[in-house]
């Protein structure tokens, strides 16, 4: 299972990416998460649909200090996710 996520809220600045990429690397999932432009947080994760739930949970709930007032969810089809590697934050250095 493949999905994309756009998180709005109060997610840049507060930890948010690094909060993902923690949840995201415990549950063993593939993929990315990233700053936009815009002020929000998108992430691609692949895994089973028992892990992509835990992160949903996980990705509404957010980190201590962010607010995350929307969760979009798009599902991808399972070819996105054959150039996935291990969970990464994408844009931090």
């Amino acid at each position: 299972m493949v999905r994309h996520y756009q998180i709005e809220g109060r997610v840049q600045g507060v930890g948010f990416r690094w909060f993902v990429h923690r949840e995201a690397a415990e549950l063993g999932l593939r993929g990315w998460v990233r700053n936009t432009t815009a002020g929000h947080v998108e992430a691609v994760a692949a895994g089973s649909a028992d892990q992509i739930d835990v992160l949903e949970v996980a990705l509404h709930k957010g980190s201590r200090g962010s607010r995350v007032d929307r969760v979009h969810i798009h599902d991808l089809q399972d070819s996105e996710a054959e150039d996935l590697k291990a969970f990464v934050i994408e844009g931090a250095f």
